[in-house]
């Protein structure tokens, strides 16, 4: 479920392994699983870690598209 996915890209993101951070979201994609804001964080924490402003791009699109955008938590993720 989207709490086990959460949990590894959290841990991923926190300890600075960005690049597999954003590959896990990837795969959680693929597979068909629904990202909610928790999981934008994690994403955005890896993008701000690597300096992937591309990257960055793509998940804000993500996340307003997903109705995410006026989240407190996820704007302070974005500003990051």
């Amino acid at each position: 479920d989207v709490v086990s996915w959460n949990a590894m890209l959290a841990a991923y993101a926190r300890n600075g392994y960005g690049k597999e951070t954003l590959e896990l979201l990837r795969q959680m994609e693929l597979e068909g699983m629904e990202a909610d804001k928790i999981t934008f964080i994690s994403a955005l924490d890896a993008c701000a870690d690597l300096g992937t402003l591309a990257e960055g791009r793509k998940n804000h699109a993500s996340i307003i598209e997903n109705g995410f955008e006026s989240d407190v938590i996820v704007g302070t993720a974005l500003v990051n």
